[in-house]
């Protein structure tokens, strides 16, 4: 599930310009730079809460963001960067990923954990949350799309 999703994304970005990339429709809005970014600081995350069962520290958050957060201060950084920048990036913390994710036994995909309201969440819903978050900021992604189109258009 993974794998799709992301090959759909990557198809959805792939040739993209940098000015495309960073299209806005209005001033507070994201752009599909940054949403990639995002998908690549999401990622990360679960990488520390899953694989290193750790709190996220003020340092892991200062590397994480601008992108795990977005807001005004991605706005700023997050910007004239190529295709391949982020592409660069979601593969390479993808790759980490998976080969995490082949040296843990399946039964760590059901190992309980406090999580969000500390409710115990296991793993496999912590990395489907991964990519159903990538999913729908793929869905965004498309509409961003259409916007710069018809932006073009008029």
């Amino acid at each position: 599930m993974m794998a799709y999703v992301r090959a759909t994304t990557i198809a959805e970005v792939q040739g993209l310009s940098a000015e495309e990339l960073d299209f806005r429709f209005q001033e507070d809005a994201n752009s599909i730079g940054m949403l990639l970014a995002h998908m690549d600081s999401v990622e990360r995350f679960y990488q520390i809460d899953t694989f290193e069962q750790r709190e996220v520290t003020e340092d892991d958050v200062l590397h994480l963001n601008p992108g795990l957060e977005l807001g005004d201060t991605a706005r700023e950084q997050i910007h004239s960067q190529p295709a391949e920048h982020y592409l660069q990036k979601i593969e390479d913390s993808r790759k980490k990923t998976l080969d995490t994710f082949s040296k843990l036994p399946d039964s760590w995909l059901f190992e309980q954990a406090p999580f969000l309201y500390n409710e115990p969440t296991n793993n496999y819903f912590k990395w489907f949350h991964v990519f159903e978050d990538e999913l729908n900021h793929r869905g965004q992604i498309r509409l961003i799309k259409k916007m710069m189109k018809t932006s073009v258009e008029a």
